[in-house]
């Protein structure tokens, strides 16, 4: 009899767990029906040239099963926005980069254009409402990496019109204006400049231009230079809390309490090492990172940066896009109220955005900046020197490049 009455009650136990379980997700599919899940980091483009060389006619996004992300896992993950990245890596600085990123932004238009039932082109947070209205994954352009403007407020400018609404300031190596979290690891850094004047300048021309600052992949000297003189908020597009994981991709409680006063967010990252440090993670993880941001600093500064297609790791429990609505799920087990979910899930987001444009709009009588930066910051042999007046830096550079050239053949040689 005994034995009857400790089955009925595991049976119980087990039905109360599925009951609970069950009105948790109903409340956070509820909640992702009222406000837009906006992540702010996705790389996808990036595999769309890994994988096929931009080839999109090609590819089947509907049934693309190599990557993190496609349009079924989209729309099961309740994913309203994305935040798509124009990333070419660091070796492409002072080469290709300007052109290699037009190409990325090409096949994020190209992917909108493709799949106009599914995606909708978004470079306003107006645009965001509309498609999420439309019941279509809002897409916007971030380029991740400051190398891809070539050190060129023209070309940054030139961005903005196609589209592009944040520039993460660096990847992982320096621009000859911004030090990269590289620069954390190191005793002896190799450049400890933080943000230069040319960076200051740019930083003055995004808040200008209506463009949002990304300080993921930064130094710690540069997230503070740029938080202490932005005009705007800020976002960190896809990092998570140092004092969750020690990791210098992350970012350190007082930074956290900056970002508040900045009025920016923090859009926390999955990738497995910077979630736990190591290989492994699950979902409750990313969720003690979401914990740790509303402890540390409020609720009003978090939102979503899964990384992924970006990364080779991902938690378990957070394999792919569709597993958005399992994370609203845990954080509402954990006791976070409608209102800060609702502020998590694109609230936020959204609440920056439109503050970088009210900015933008305070400011259209202001001149664009078009004082370029000094050609010894940035003189190298790929590089002509057209419109400068001082050109002693370049004349230098040019005439050793042909004894470069020699050196090297004759090393080759013997």
């Amino acid at each position: 009899m005994m034995e009857w009455v400790k089955i009925l009650c595991l049976v119980l136990l087990v039905f109360s767990f599925s009951s609970v379980a069950d009105e948790l997700m109903e409340r956070a599919l509820k909640l992702m029906g009222e406000t837009p899940l906006i992540d702010g980091h996705n790389d996808l483009p990036w595999q769309m040239r890994n994988l096929f060389n931009n080839q999109l006619n090609d590819v089947d996004l509907h049934r693309l099963n190599s990557t993190h992300t496609n349009i079924e896992k989209i729309k099961h993950g309740r994913l309203s926005a994305q935040f798509w990245a124009a990333y070419v890596p660091c070796d492409t600085q002072n080469k290709d980069a300007v052109r290699q990123t037009l190409e990325q932004i090409d096949v994020i238009h190209r992917m909108c254009d493709k799949y106009p039932d599914d995606f909708k082109f978004a470079a306003s947070s107006q645009d965001i409402m509309d498609a999420f209205e439309q019941n279509k994954t809002a897409s916007l352009i971030g380029v991740e990496g400051g190398h891809s403007i070539d050190s060129s407020l023209g070309t940054l400018r030139t961005m903005y019109q196609l589209g592009v609404r944040y520039l993460t300031l660096t990847h992982s190596c320096n621009t000859p204006w911004a030090d990269n979290w590289l620069m954390d690891t190191e005793s002896n850094p190799v450049s400890n400049i933080g943000l230069s004047e040319f960076g200051k300048q740019v930083i003055w021309e995004m808040n200008r231009i209506g463009m949002l600052i990304d300080l993921s992949h930064v130094s710690e000297k540069v997230m503070n230079q740029v938080l202490d003189i932005s005009k705007a908020p800020v976002i960190f597009s896809h990092s998570s809390a140092y004092s969750i994981c020690k990791h210098k991709r992350n970012v350190p409680d007082d930074v956290l309490v900056k970002v508040k006063l900045n009025r920016g967010i923090v859009m926390v990252n999955f990738y497995n090492d910077y979630v736990t440090c190591n290989e492994h993670a699950t979902l409750s993880d990313v969720a003690d990172h979401f914990d740790h941001i509303k402890k540390v600093a409020d609720a009003s500064i978090i939102g979503f940066g899964g990384d992924y297609d970006g990364v080779p790791r991902v938690p378990v429990g957070l394999e792919d896009v569709s597993k958005y609505p399992d994370l609203v799920v845990e954080l509402l087990r954990r006791g976070w109220s409608d209102n800060e979910i609702k502020d998590a899930l694109g609230g936020n987001l959204l609440r920056v955005f439109r503050d970088v444009e009210i900015v933008r709009d305070s400011q259209r009588n202001t001149k664009p900046d078009d004082k370029p930066i000094p050609l010894k910051e940035v003189q190298n042999p790929c590089r002509t020197d057209y419109g400068y007046s001082d050109k002693s830096s370049s004349t230098c550079a040019q005439s050793f490049y042909p004894l470069v050239l020699i050196l090297a053949l004759l090393n080759k040689l013997l």
